[in-house]
């Protein structure tokens, strides 16, 4: 049984559709047609809801409400199990807007209404931060709403203003109330007949092996698009979210181990402290509300050619760690992506955690993404290199690279070709540009040609090069003409 607050009503599911998504059961079933459905992919915001959950701080400071803004297009009932859901329909109090309803009024931000209810959750996530936002803050709090129909500065300016005078609200009034029911219900067990909700790996193996053909998600960001986009149904799937082990960060004394389901939004901060040169990569994954549910184990696990993590973590020397119940085992990230949509797991294993070694103050990392939007996009190539310069001289160059291949690759040569060479040297530069030209053959597709993916990769090595190499050396700095998507260049 799948059990929360709606607002502040206990709920409980026990029967319901596999692939029911949140936004279908509020819009359906709870008739709290506030929230909205425009893209049903993840994309436009117009779904968006907040969901409340308990954080434990340890001994001797007192639990509170963590509220993150997600979209309901494309999660799963499962994501719901001892959470607070709040729609905008919960915000006003009395008849009495609430403060972020209040101030989009009072700074003429508020739109046609189709996209403006997205707004106001997302708005109300922040406000129900500890940490004061400043504008920076803000612009990634409203990344995932995307509608601009009343000019995007009044929004902005109205999230910042009722940042800047918080009351308390009626949800903070509660909240010792809340986080009781909430602890209460996480005591109780997870299921349903079609939505398996396993809380070990034990019981996680288990239904692996009464469902083989049962789908495995953590997030299911992606997977909740076959549903809303392909028009595919699913009788019985499976949910990680509930297994502690998969939820789990550590900071070891050697690198980051990240439990498999862990949502991105909750693993930036120790990410960006160790990993600063990811943080326009992972700024720039997805949106907020989809980092919120997004995991970093589903982003490995599909195997996507266009995702954004794998790159990364091949250029960072990342392990997988794989389970089964019975046995666990690690596999390099450069073995794990086989051909296109294809990974070393077994049809019984699932991902349990990954690893990222830390990196040397000897090593220099930089990651690159370029895409048509900057923010909520797919890559058309993203790029991350690592190389490890002592004394000037190369120790190794590790790589990833994005949108250029079936798999996420790694380009192995330049470790080979540069080795002890002059990492200042025009030579160094020219040997690595001419091993980028020919080590793929990318596609031509609505996101970028070939000739455009093949220049790009050679810009962005020339900007890594001109970026880490500390020499005074002349070195024409000119990058490559940009093309569109069919127009012929020359390479870098």
């Amino acid at each position: 049984m799948i059990s929360f607050l709606l607002n502040n009503e206990i709920t409980h599911i026990d029967q319901t559709k596999a692939d029911l998504t949140l936004l279908e059961y509020l819009r359906d079933q709870q008739k709290l047609t506030g929230t909205k459905e425009g893209c049903a992919s993840g994309d436009c915001g117009a779904c968006t809801v907040v969901l409340a959950e308990v954080v434990n701080h340890g001994k001797n400071t007192n639990d509170s409400l963590e509220y993150r803004a997600i979209n309901s297009c494309v999660t799963f009932l499962s994501a719901l199990h001892g959470k607070q859901l709040i729609s905008v329909e919960h915000l006003s109090e009395q008849k009495k807007l609430h403060p972020v309803q209040q101030s989009l009024v009072e700074h003429h931000g508020s739109q046609c209404g189709f996209c403006t209810p997205g707004f106001i959750m997302s708005m109300f996530a922040l406000y129900q931060s500890p940490t004061q936002p400043d504008r920076e803050g803000v612009i990634q709090a409203l990344s995932g709403n995307l509608c601009r129909c009343t000019g995007y500065r009044p929004i902005i300016d109205a999230t910042l203003k009722v940042c800047e005078n918080k009351i308390t609200d009626k949800f903070q009034k509660v909240e010792p109330e809340t986080i009781k029911q909430l602890k209460d219900i996480n005591k109780q067990n997870i299921s349903t007949s079609n939505l398996l909700v396993p809380t070990s790996r034990e019981e996680l193996a288990s239904a692996k092996a009464t469902y083989p053909d049962a789908n495995v998600f953590a997030g299911s960001t992606d997977l909740a698009l076959q549903v809303t986009q392909q028009l595919k149904t699913f009788e019985k799937l499976i949910a990680l979210g509930a297994i502690p082990e998969l939820n789990e960060l550590t900071e070891s004394e050697h690198g980051l181990l990240i439990g498999a389901a862990l949502p991105l939004g909750k693993l930036e901060s120790s990410l960006l402290k160790h990993f600063p040169q990811l943080s326009e990569l992972l700024w720039r994954f997805a949106a907020t509300p989809i980092r919120n549910q997004a995991s970093l184990g589903g982003n490995v696990a599909n195997a996507s050619p266009i995702g954004d993590m794998p790159p990364a973590l091949l250029a960072l020397n990342a392990i997988i760690h794989i389970d089964d119940g019975q046995q666990k085992r690690t596999i390099p990230a450069n073995e794990f992506f086989l051909d296109y949509r294809k990974t070393a797991l077994k049809a019984s294993q699932w991902i349990e955690s990954i690893f990222i070694p830390y990196t040397s103050p000897n090593d220099f990392v930089r990651a690159y993404k370029v895409s048509k939007r900057y923010e909520d996009d797919i890559s058309a190539v993203c790029a991350v290199f690592n190389a490890q310069i002592i004394d000037g001289k190369v120790q190794s160059i590790n790589s990833g690279f994005g949108g250029v291949a079936a798999i996420p690759a790694t380009v192995s040569a330049l470790n080979t070709a540069l080795l002890g060479k002059t990492w200042s040297s025009k030579e160094s530069f020219e040997i690595g540009n001419e091993i980028l030209k020919q080590a793929f053959s990318p596609l031509d597709d609505v996101r970028a040609s070939k000739n455009y993916r093949v220049a790009m990769l050679c810009n962005l090595w020339k900007r890594f090069w001109l970026e880490t190499n500390q020499s005074t050396q002349k070195i024409e700095t000119r990058i490559v003409h940009i093309p569109s998507v069919t127009e012929e260049v020359p390479h870098a």
